[in-house]
């Protein structure tokens, strides 16, 4: 497999000796290429802009700019690689802040690096990447959160505000969307962030519900 082909990840974790334990796993898979390393969130959100990855593994506690507040900073900038958060902490809160604010996963670092290497391969993939045992707090928080976008009717969206939707839904990065529709990247930013406002939502993952719940698969 070529350099072109394999999943271009940036590692973003204030230890070196984590980031040199990450690198050195990935390193070892044929598909997976890790491209840059960043010590902290500032860091990584500069980084993100110039490299051309396509998966963030961010460490969620960070002295200065943490976890939380990097996936805002990255997604304000216009970062459309896959995010996932890879920390010690399971808080429950955590996982759903980081869900809102447009990461596609929460993996915890005592998981098996086999499961690791999985779960990015899935992130690659489209899907979302979740430890077995934050599935069910994700679960019971989609159960019982307000239902959002609840006063936007289906109906009321234009044809291309649907296919770029399910689009989301499926996983498809805003490269992949622009591929797909025969639109500039740009014009599916443009998109995205119109539609994430008019459903009044913070994340793709919420929006990816949204289509669920509103049968627009």
């Amino acid at each position: 497999m070529s350099d072109d082909e394999k999943t271009r990840i940036l590692l973003v974790d204030d230890h070196p000796m984590m980031r040199r334990g990450l690198r050195d796993l990935l390193a070892m898979e044929d598909d997976l290429l890790p491209v840059g390393e960043a010590g902290s969130g500032q860091e990584a959100v500069e980084l993100a802009s110039t490299l051309d990855v396509d998966l963030i593994l961010l460490d969620l506690n960070m002295p200065g700019m943490d976890g939380l507040e990097t996936i805002k900073r990255l997604r304000e900038a216009g970062v459309d690689a896959r995010i996932i958060l890879f920390t010690v902490s399971d808080e429950h809160g955590n996982v759903l802040e980081a869900l809102r604010n447009g990461a596609d996963g929460y993996l915890l670092k005592d998981m098996e690096p086999d499961d690791v290497i999985d779960q990015i391969r899935a992130a690659a993939q489209g899907k979302l990447a979740l430890s077995p045992e934050l599935t069910k707090v994700l679960a019971e928080a989609l159960r019982e959160r307000p239902k959002q976008g609840q006063s936007v009717s289906a109906a009321s969206l234009t044809k291309r505000e649907k296919d770029v939707l399910r689009q989301i839904a499926k996983g498809q990065t805003n490269k992949m969307i622009a591929r797909k529709l025969d639109i500039t990247e740009g014009t599916v930013k443009v998109h995205v962030k119109r539609l994430l406002n008019k459903l009044g939502m913070r994340s793709r993952t919420e929006a990816a519900v949204w289509v669920v719940e509103n049968h627009l698969q």
